[in-house]
């Protein structure tokens, strides 16, 4: 067993299963991409029913680890799903390169809002902040709504151009 100790403090130490953390990992992938599941609650009790004890929050936070992204399927559920693997020696392809999911874009002042489908802002803002830490400060997000905060001094034009390096969409 691999164990990983944190000392918060002097008084209180946190270990952690490295082990354990990477099974439940491949779990949830196994889980995701091979039925539909449509809530975090759905999903713990399948990953209960496998035999991993985990609370709402680690679930959670191993789902934002995965970038894990809810989305509307064919069938117009919003159903948990991957993002799309990068190979290394691939050309880094975008969640976003199927395009249609950005409804638009707009400006005032140092905030940025993008509406996207329905489903999709979330994960766009969580390739916003890991992609966009030279333009943007932060974003927040609700299911079809993004605003992000610029930095300053940044033009209307570094954004788009940095917002185009992963949502080919705008490029056109």
């Amino acid at each position: 067993m691999y164990i990983c100790a944190l000392f918060l403090n002097k008084y209180s130490l946190i270990t952690v299963d490295v082990k354990n953390k990477t099974k439940r990992l491949t779990a949830i992938k196994e889980i995701i991409t091979g039925s539909v599941v449509g809530s975090q609650e759905e999903l713990l009790q399948l990953l209960l029913e496998k035999g991993y004890e985990l609370t709402q929050a680690t679930l959670s936070r191993d789902l934002k680890h995965l970038k894990v992204a809810k989305t509307s399927n064919t069938s117009g559920e919003y159903v948990y799903q991957l993002a799309p693997q990068i190979n290394e020696r691939e050309e880094k392809t975008s969640v976003f390169s199927s395009g249609n999911i950005l409804r638009s874009v707009g400006f005032s002042g140092n905030i940025a809002v993008l509406h996207t489908r329905p489903g999709y802002a979330s994960s766009m803002a969580s390739e916003i902040d890991e992609n966009g830490k030279e333009v943007f400060l932060g974003t927040v997000a609700g299911d079809d709504t993004i605003i992000a905060v610029i930095r300053e001094n940044v033009t209307r034009e570094e954004v788009i151009e940095n917002l185009s390096e992963f949502i080919p969409e705008l490029t056109k």
